[in-house]
């Protein structure tokens, strides 16, 4: 069997209000695919979904990496499967610097058997690659010694998820509006670094995004269109220009009954991520 995320009819809930009503998708290692919706359709839904928030509700459906069943893991464990998530909003960690929160989470990722109170990674191997990772990614040697997220920009922060991919080498990597909240210089010199890291792993990627911006940078062969908590539309890059041109009016009319859910899914998603 090749490697492959591969999800089948996924329904979750929160608080009861089941948000994604059936979700098919597969993503085979080194393929690029875009998932893209209005707000509220459930993309950052699948994301957590897939890692493994508690607040979110698998109802039914099947989701397994590389073969393995990932619903019946711990978050944890779902990154030493191979599953990798960029936040949209990375969270800040006051006294973790960067190195050693890498340190540390690269150790549990490559030895998942690993017991707490057993050596890490071998300082000096791990400055070496993490310095390697740095110049590979434009990433000043300074980035290494702050906190984690603490007073980072928004491009900082979303360099330093790129730099944890590098370092965690996912199988599967899930990009959730990485290029929320960041400008065009910004968002090309993220885009560099997800493609070369991408590139050279073979990492198969998933991204999530509103807009085509990003996609000028991180080519995909495959387009997915979230809509009303399903992917109805599926595609090849053309799709990106036809929703740059005609926005989803051409969406709502093709799928009535979708369109009738998303304003009760915007409504129910944005609760979600307020939790």
């Amino acid at each position: 069997m090749s490697a492959e995320l591969r999800i089948e009819n996924l329904h979750v809930a929160i608080d009861g209000k089941e948000i994604l009503k059936g979700v098919d998708l597969t993503i085979r290692k080194g393929e690029v695919h875009a998932l893209m919706g209005p707000n509220g359709s459930g993309k950052s839904t699948l994301s957590y979904a897939l890692m493994g928030h508690p607040n979110y509700e698998v109802t039914a459906g099947v989701a397994t990496i590389n073969g393995t069943d990932l619903l019946s893991m711990e978050a944890d464990e779902r990154a030493k499967a191979g599953l990798f998530l960029a936040f949209q909003y990375p969270t800040s960690i006051p006294g973790v610097t960067v190195a050693n929160f890498l340190r540390h989470a690269v150790t549990n990722v490559r030895r998942p058997d690993r017991k707490e109170g057993e050596d890490l990674m071998p300082m000096r191997d791990f400055r070496k690659e993490l310095r390697e990772q740095m110049e590979a990614l434009g990433v000043d040697g300074e980035f290494a010694r702050r906190y984690l997220n603490e007073g980072f920009s928004g491009g900082e922060k979303k360099r330093a998820e790129v730099l944890q991919m590098a370092m965690l080498r996912p199988s599967f990597a899930i990009l959730d509006e990485t290029d929320s909240g960041l400008d065009i210089d910004a968002v090309r010199i993220v885009s560099e670094g997800v493609n070369r890291v991408a590139e050279s792993q073979g990492t198969g990627v998933l991204v999530i995004t509103h807009y085509k911006r990003i996609l000028d940078y991180i080519k995909p062969s495959f387009v997915h269109i979230l809509f009303g908590g399903r992917i109805v539309e599926s595609g090849g890059p053309e799709l990106v220009d036809r929703l740059e041109r005609e926005g989803y009016d051409w969406i709502r009319e093709k799928y009535p009954e979708a369109a009738r859910d998303e304003d009760e899914l915007e409504a129910k998603e944005a609760a979600s991520l307020a939790v």
